[in-house]
């Protein structure tokens, strides 16, 4: 049988947000049938990474892959997943566990599909032509993290041929109220705003309100199960076990 897949959300106090990470383990399980497909939260949501890696450990698997659903790779990759690995390691049977990059871009490549998606979810928000496009980031206090936000922002840009801006929900400006702001000063009339998230949830729900009332004519809803989502952490599950890229 195929190793069984992990997918390591952040966790919310949020229920949507875990229903998310639930719909896209359905996906990525369709898209790729006989591969067990797990979902598990670093917080507020049961069960957690580690004990997901125990039980298949428990249950004889010797192999096991970890993906986690992060768009950066900042303090919860660096730290909390290794850890989570590492207690798995310690509390069970023995298992070989590959961990994955994150969703987001790495090493400054910025993936198509990535893109796609968001491309996607901002044609469902139905804002017709745009003028203006701010992408709304969860946020961060790492520098290479928001760095690589940064990448997706001009990828999207080159892509849509719009003035774009960053903005994040937290830890760092400027906030989506004021990207958006920037963008109408500069002569922007019809500013879009993408959202860089994977799930609904607080942050989602303060960006979408705060860009409205700052006057933007639309907010993309977040990733969640998109298509181009599923095949992502498909190929990253390809990555750490060598397969050759599809084209």
């Amino acid at each position: 049988m195929a190793d069984p897949v992990v997918l390591v959300a952040h966790g919310s106090r949020d229920p949507r947000a875990a229903e998310a990470t639930r719909a896209l383990a359905r996906a990525v399980s369709a898209a790729r049938p006989g591969t067990p497909v797990l979902a598990s939260w670093l917080d507020h949501t049961d069960p957690g990474p580690a004990a997901v890696l125990r039980d298949l450990a428990a249950a004889g698997r010797q192999r096991a892959v970890l993906v986690p659903l992060l768009l950066t790779a900042a303090y919860h990759r660096r730290v909390d997943i290794p850890a989570a690995v590492a207690a798995a390691r310690a509390q069970g049977p023995p298992m070989a566990v590959r961990v994955t990059d994150v969703l987001g871009p790495v090493e400054g490549e910025v993936d198509a599909g990535l893109l796609a998606g968001l491309r996607r979810r901002l044609g469902e928000a139905g804002p017709g032509r745009f003028d203006g496009l701010v992408l709304a980031a969860a946020g961060t206090r790492d520098a290479r993290a928001r760095a690589s936000v940064g990448r997706v922002a001009a990828a999207l840009r080159a892509g849509l041929g719009v003035p774009t801006r960053v903005s994040y929900a937290s830890a760092a400006p400027p906030a989506v109220d004021a990207a958006v702001a920037r963008l109408r000063s500069r002569g922007a009339r019809r500013v879009a705003v993408s959202a860089y998230f994977l799930a609904p949830g607080l942050f989602h729900d303060g960006v979408a309100a705060a860009a409205r009332d700052a006057g933007a004519v639309a907010v993309s809803a977040p990733l969640t199960d998109a298509p181009e989502l599923a095949d992502l952490v498909l190929r990253r599950v390809d990555e750490v076990a060598g397969v050759t890229p599809r084209p």
